[in-house]
C-alpha cells in the first residue's frame, strides 16, 4: 500500500512537469495581448477562485507560526519565483534563464539536507545533477552559440532557483503538519497573490477583461489557471509531500525536454541531434539523482 501511495506521487509530479513543460505555449501566445505581470495575476486569481470552489472551508492554521510558512510559501513559489524569472527574462537570454533555472532541484537538495534533515545525499546526486545541466545546456543553446553572462537577469535567474527551493522546503514542512494538501494550496496563492499586489503599480498592468472575448485568449488563460496553476500546484504539494521535497524536485529537470517535446508535436519545429543528446543526458542524470539519496526518516 506503501509502495502504491510512493507510485502515485512520482505519478503526480511526473504529470506536473510535463503541464508546466507545455505552459510556454500558452504563454506566447498570451504575451500578443498581455503583459507579463498581467498573465501572472490572472492565472492566479482563476487558479484561487477554483480552489476556493473545489475547497471553501477555512483553513485554521493549529500554530500562530504556520501562518508565518503560509505567507513564506506564498511570496516563495508564486509572487517572487515567477517575477523573477519573468523579469530575468528582459535581462538576458531565455536560454540562460533555463539553465540557470534548473539548478532549483540542487539547491532544493542542499535546503533540505539542511533543514529538514530528511533525504540523505550521495555522491550519485550530485552526479546526476552535472549530467541533467549538461543536457540542459544542449537543449536551451542546441549548439548555436556560447554561453554569454548578463550579470543583472542571470543572478535573478539564480535567485528565482533559490526562492523556489525554499518553496519546496516550506511546503515539506507545511504538509508534515496535517492540513489538507487543497487548502495548503489555496492559503499559499491567497498570500502569493497578496504580495503580487504592489507590483501592479510599478508594471505595465490593466485590467482590459474585453480582452478575453477572444476565444483563443480565454482558453489559454483557463489552461495556465484551472491546470497549471491550481490542479497543478496541487499535484505538486501532493507529490513533494508524499515522496518528499528533492526526490519531487529532482522531475523539474524533464521540463526542457517536455518542451522540445511539445515545440515538435505541437509548434512543428525540427528536432536536432545535439536535442536528442541533450534529452538523453537529462533523463541519465534524473535517474542517477534518484538513486544518488539514501531513504530519510520520513521517507
Amino acid at each position: 500500500m506503501k509502495e502504491n501511495k510512493r507510485t502515485a506521487g512520482h505519478l503526480m509530479a511526473l504529470f506536473t512537469v510535463v503541464v508546466w513543460g507545455t505552459t510556454f505555449i500558452s504563454t506566447k501566445v498570451l504575451l500578443g495581448a498581455f503583459t507579463p505581470i498581467e498573465i501572472l495575476l490572472f492565472r492566479f486569481l482563476i487558479g484561487f477562485a477554483a480552489l476556493c470552489l473545489a475547497d471553501h472551508r477555512r483553513l485554521r492554521p493549529k500554530d500562530k507560526r504556520h501562518e508565518f510558512l503560509f505567507a513564506a510559501a506564498g511570496i516563495s513559489g508564486v509572487t517572487l519565483y515567477f517575477l523573477m524569472e519573468n523579469i530575468a527574462l528582459t535581462y538576458t537570454y531565455a536560454s540562460n534563464v533555463g539553465v540557470i533555472v534548473a539548478t532549483a532541484p540542487f539547491c532544493t537538495a542542499i535546503l533540505g539536507f539542511i533543514f529538514l534533515r530528511d533525504e540523505k545525499l550521495k555522491a550519485g546526486f550530485f552526479v546526476g545533477f552535472l549530467i541533467s545541466i549538461v543536457g540542459i545546456i544542449l537543449l536551451s543553446f542546441n549548439g548555436q552559440r556560447s554561453f554569454h553572462l548578463n550579470p543583472r537577469g542571470d543572478v535573478l535567474a539564480l535567485l528565482a532557483a533559490v526562492v523556489w527551493a525554499c518553496y519546496s522546503v516550506l511546503i515539506k514542512k507545511i504538509s508534515s503538519y496535517g492540513y489538507q494538501t487543497i487548502q495548503i494550496t489555496r492559503h499559499v496563492f491567497f498570500y502569493g497573490i497578496l504580495f503580487m499586489l504592489p507590483a501592479l503599480f510599478f508594471m505595465d498592468f490593466h485590467w482590459q477583461f474585453s480582452r478575453f472575448k477572444d476565444p483563443v485568449l480565454l482558453a489559454n488563460i483557463l489552461f495556465l489557471g484551472l491546470c497549471a496553476s491550481a490542479l497543478c500546484f496541487v499535484t505538486w504539494n501532493l507529490a513533494v509531500k508524499i515522496v518528499g521535497e528533492v526526490k519531487t524536485s529532482v522531475y523539474l529537470y524533464l521540463v526542457p525536454v517536455v518542451t522540445i517535446a511539445a515545440s515538435v508535436l505541437i509548434l512543428h519545429e525540427k528536432i536536432s541531434a545535439v536535442s536528442v543528446l541533450g534529452t538523453v543526458l537529462v533523463l541519465m542524470g534524473l535517474v542517477l539523482s534518484d538513486k544518488g539519496k539514501a531513504a530519510g526518516k520520513n521517507n
